[in-house]
């Protein structure tokens, strides 16, 4: 486990989101002299968090359709994860496959006693079991961090934050708010969008780069992850997953970004850029054998 300030980090970064939720109804507060909007917000806030933390896995499952698999089926994902729970003193996490060739593995629910790690047929057909170890044990330590579920209500907070925004464009001009400021509106409405990605990308990727350490160290073996990775990179351009919004809704969770894209898209990815990946575990790996 990170020994870091991510932690501290994280929850700063949440009280920036929240503080971007309040902040529009402050405005919308000033604009109808009504101080009910601040709780509303708040309110908003609150359960989407809530929800998110009952139902982060249901909906990441059903997104993918994946589908249960027995140790019959599987039995190279059940000896592999039953290995490294062990050796982590945690619970055996339910088992998944999303049937779909795009290679891609994802790790959900609020914590190691009801989680679930999913891997497509796409990854298990190109990864030899080396590197699905490598893959494995970084999934299992977002589920022991506790990443799933932060990672899943940064998503959900910001999609509100958007979606309320998107309502104040409309809401500026009416008669009812004719006290608001005009330009704080406008400048709330176009900027707040963008800081919630902005943040949910550095929370999402700050987490990325600690389940790589963390599930290199839990599986004494960052080559292999590195080494899955690099196909992954190759893998997911040539396979990319459709643009569907259940999918995008889902992408932060997946171990490699699910769709074909460069550029500016790349730079405002939940995923970190997969060479920086994996140049860090390969660090990792000649202080291991420095030491």
């Amino acid at each position: 486990m990170h020994h870091h300030f991510n932690g501290l980090k994280t929850t700063l970064l949440f009280g920036v989101l929240f503080a971007i939720l309040l902040g529009i109804g402050a405005l919308l507060a000033a604009g109808t002299r009504n101080s009910s909007f601040i709780w509303i917000m708040a309110l908003i806030g609150l359960a989407t968090v809530a929800y998110s933390y009952w139902n982060s896995d249901k909906i990441a499952i059903r997104s993918m359709q994946a589908y249960p698999v027995s140790e019959a089926q599987q039995p190279e994902m059940y000896r592999i994860v039953r290995e490294l729970s062990a050796r982590a003193n945690q619970p055996m996490p339910r088992l998944y496959v999303s049937p779909t060739l795009a290679p891609n593995a994802f790790a959900t629910g609020r914590n190691p006693r009801n989680a679930a790690v999913c891997c497509t047929e796409g990854i298990l057909q190109l990864l030899n079991e080396r590197e699905l170890r490598g893959v494995l044990g970084h999934e299992l330590m977002h589920v022991y961090n506790r990443d799933i579920l932060t990672s899943s209500v940064a998503a959900a907070v910001a999609g509100v934050i958007t979606s309320v925004a998107q309502f104040l464009m409309f809401f500026g001009g009416s008669n009812e708010n004719r006290n608001a400021n005009p330009i704080a509106l406008l400048a709330m409405s176009l900027l707040a969008p963008f800081a919630a990605m902005l943040i949910q990308m550095s929370i999402s990727r700050t987490r990325e780069y600690d389940a790589d350490e963390d599930g290199a160290s839990l599986t004494d073996d960052p080559l292999a992850l590195a080494s899955a990775l690099r196909k992954l990179e190759t893998g997911t351009a040539r396979a990319p997953l459709p643009a569907d919004q259940k999918l995008v809704n889902t992408s932060h969770l997946m171990i490699a970004n699910p769709f074909r894209g460069g550029g500016m898209r790349q730079l405002f990815s939940t995923h970190p850029p997969m060479d920086e990946r994996v140049a860090r575990l390969e660090r990792m790996a000649g202080r291991s054998l420095g030491a």
